[in-house]
């Protein structure tokens, strides 16, 4: 977990603090402070979790498909040729 992450969480909690207080106060400004905090959070959270995948690298999702592929081979078949066909269709219209 990075430091855009955690702003992130810290500015959604906040964010729902100030719409629970501007809905207990009839304040629709800081009611609408609140959301806007709160996506604003959200998107925080998101490109930090992106930065933390980037970091990371394929490995750990290339282990998860390898031990995906050793434990179900024929549902690994099955997928592979589900989007090989569709790869296919998708090239044969492009000329």
């Amino acid at each position: 977990m990075n430091t855009t992450t955690l702003k992130g969480e810290a500015q959604e909690f906040g964010g729902s603090i100030k719409q629970t207080a501007g809905e207990a106060l009839g304040n629709r400004r800081l009611q609408g402070e609140g959301v806007v905090d709160q996506v604003t959070g959200g998107v925080n959270k998101a490109i930090g979790a992106a930065q933390d995948a980037i970091t990371a690298g394929p490995g750990p999702i290339l282990d998860q498909a390898r031990s995906f592929a050793r434990e179900k081979p024929w549902a690994t078949a099955a997928l592979v040729g589900t989007l090989g066909l569709a790869l296919y269709n998708t090239l044969r219209g492009k000329r």
